[in-house]
């Protein structure tokens, strides 16, 4: 038999680095971050224990990309759902629809990931493959809305979006969504009725001023 060509092998471990992540998503769903073991991950995704090390360095690095990759793939499913002749605006209100709604669909997974990276003794902000996808797709947005510096600008959005996820989070003074919703999209002068607004009216604080 010939040997596989190296194209085949990285296709291999691609689809054992996405089987690995998508196990992680699934069993933090369901159990908690604490209750999640390597072992248990290992074998939803099918795989030897031991070759998890060779993909992620740690368990914290692996919820990490595991979050972004669930992040990124959310995000680019939410957009493939709009028409092709879809606006800036109306792209960007759906993009962050896309992510808060992850908070509140996943809330387990968005609390770990969440905790793990504002705890500064566990490490710091790593910049994964996924979430380099993530960003680019975010970048792209922005820049399609008319953003002067997409790349500073990601940065800020990103920074309100894990914001907004924590107020909606926060166990014992959580906030609704549509208040926080309302705030980003006012900053980007967005439409409540853009993207998938979760009540049929903007917060009275939003709503147009009557003269």
């Amino acid at each position: 038999m010939a040997p596989r060509g190296e194209s085949v092998n990285e296709e291999m471990r691609q689809r054992s680095r996405r089987r690995i992540m998508r196990a992680t998503v699934e069993l933090v769903d369901q159990r908690g971050y604490g209750r999640t073991t390597l072992g248990d991950i290992a074998e939803r995704a099918g795989l030897a224990r031991g070759l998890l090390s060779y993909y992620f360095d740690g368990k914290r690095l692996l919820m990490q990309a595991a979050t972004h990759r669930l992040m990124h793939l959310e995000l680019a499913a939410a957009l493939d759902e709009l028409p092709p002749d879809a606006g800036a605006d109306a792209r960007l209100a759906r993009a962050i629809d896309a992510v808060l709604g992850l908070a509140m669909d996943h809330p387990r997974v968005m609390r770990s990931h969440l905790a793990l990276i504002l705890d500064p003794d566990v490490g710091a902000f790593v910049k994964d493959p996924e979430q380099q996808q993530l960003g680019a797709i975010l970048q792209d947005l922005l820049r399609r809305w008319g953003a002067a510096d997409p790349v500073a600008e990601h940065a800020v959005l990103r920074s309100a979006l894990m914001g907004g996820c924590i107020g909606v989070l926060l166990p014992g003074a959580a906030i609704p969504l549509a208040p926080i919703r309302a705030d980003l999209f006012s900053r980007y002068g967005l439409a409540w009725e853009l993207g998938v607004p979760p009540q049929p009216d903007a917060p009275p604080r939003l709503q147009p001023v009557r003269l």
